[in-house]
């Protein structure tokens, strides 16, 4: 009988029935839904701060309330997505957030508006982790990265309510009526989308027992039982790695948003429209990246995905902060955000398959320090260019980058480690024989 150890894989999908092909769409759908309605919310951010008659320096503080709303409803409702299922939870989110977007419109001041926002995030969070644990499942079905894909969609929800919501503004149309319009069509998407989410998985098998040699029965190498306690705290610590790669990998996804722009703007002397071009190279590039990467990381696994796309990322960011052209500036911003586009929803991805009876309470942890790292982009660069350029502050997220490329093998679950740590842990038969 063959001993030697077969090749470890990092990819955890087990055998299952048939991909639900429905679960799969209607997880579009609340993806594309997230991206929409929050996408409406910002298209009328201008217009809002108006009504209410606050200023710059005031709205910046109440957006941090959305935030916060986000960061709680996300570290809520991962552990009730364990308890009660992704199919009750997500649609509960939905309806939340979708009922929750006419609140801004219906502020009258600082005061109401900031309660308003602070039942938007949490709506936004809660949805947020709910579609995100329902798509760790419907992944796990379909035995295959289907995860890319469903962020991907999200921005494209994004794209959908600039294009809605700008007619709309060009109209005159008050904020309340659009986003009330914006609201019921989210509920009407809920409700059609709602019974073909998956009903809440079983608990997995037990393993079979280990044959003579010490391995399972399925040919696997034995990696040994090891006592709950410290599976648990093995798991714990990878979740927490997972969520400190999120916090840094956001935080350069945030860096991109809010100071792409003025990069092009203030130290190439670049014109306000072709300024623009840079985020929207940046978001691009990084829409189509995820709509590719479920392939790459099919046939590649997510450890080279998050490996080599941290490297590519940090080679494009590199190159826009050196550049004194703008159309090579232009091509790093494009460059960055294709390295980037696979690396955050692997993440989400190992986070949900490490413990399927935690995996809300798993990728709550990682969404929600990752969504932390993307509001800390302006707090982390802004105090910097106090004291360099611009550009060059934008090393932090390179060398953020390169942690990700140093710590990609935390994607690698414990069940790929190597078979030495199980014979330590327990003795084969061959070992005890001597």
């Amino acid at each position: 009988m063959d001993d030697r150890p077969r090749p470890a894989d990092d990819r955890p999908f087990p055998a299952a029935a048939p991909p639900p092909r429905a679960a799969r769409l209607a997880t579009f759908a609340f993806f594309a839904l997230n991206g929409f309605l929050m996408g409406m919310w910002i298209v009328h951010l201008p217009v809002v701060e108006h009504r209410t008659g606050v200023d710059h320096a005031v709205l910046g503080r109440l957006l941090l309330l959305l935030g916060a709303g986000a960061f709680a409803g996300m570290r809520l409702v991962g552990p009730l997505a364990d308890r009660f299922g992704a199919r009750r939870v997500v649609p509960s989110g939905a309806a939340l957030c979708a009922t929750a977007l006419v609140l801004p419109g219906l502020a009258t001041d600082g005061w109401t508006l900031g309660a308003a926002l602070l039942v938007l995030g949490f709506g936004n969070g809660a949805l947020d982790v709910g579609m995100n644990v329902h798509a760790v499942q419907v992944e796990r079905a379909y035995r295959r990265p289907v995860m890319s894909a469903f962020h991907a969609t999200f921005s494209l929800g994004g794209v959908l309510a600039a294009l809605a919501g700008a007619p709309a503004l060009g109209r005159g149309w008050p904020p309340v009526a659009t986003l009330a319009a914006a609201g019921l069509l989210g509920l009407a998407v809920t409700a059609c989308a709602a019974p073909a989410l998956l009903r809440r998985e079983p608990e997995p098998e037990p393993e079979a027992g280990p044959d003579a040699a010490g391995r399972p029965a399925d040919g696997r190498p034995a990696t040994g039982p090891e006592p709950a306690p410290r599976r648990g705290r093995r798991t714990s610590t990878r979740v927490r790695a997972l969520a400190g790669l999120a916090l840094l990998l956001m935080l350069c996804e945030g860096v991109a948003n809010d100071w792409s722009v003025l990069h092009l703007r203030d130290v190439l002397d670049a014109p306000a429209a072709t300024a623009a071009l840079a985020y929207g190279c940046f978001s691009t590039a990084m829409t189509a990246g995820r709509l590719l990467t479920d392939r790459v990381a099919a046939r590649h696994g997510p450890v080279d995905v998050l490996r080599y796309g941290a490297a590519v990322a940090a080679t494009g960011l590199t190159a826009a902060a050196l550049s004194p052209w703008v159309p090579l500036a232009l091509i790093g911003w494009a460059v960055f955000g294709i390295g980037l586009s696979g690396c955050v929803p692997q993440l989400f991805s190992a986070a949900g398959h490490a413990d399927r009876g935690a995996a809300g309470a798993n990728v709550s942890r990682v969404a929600g320090l990752g969504y932390l790292g993307m509001l800390a982009g302006p707090a982390v660069i802004g105090p910097l260019t106090r004291v360099m350029p611009l550009n060059l502050t934008f090393f932090l997220p390179v060398a953020f980058c390169v942690v990700a490329v140093c710590a990609a093998g935390v994607l690698r679950p414990p069940s790929a480690a190597p078979v030495r740590e199980g014979r330590a842990a327990r003795p084969s038969a061959r070992d005890t024989a001597h």
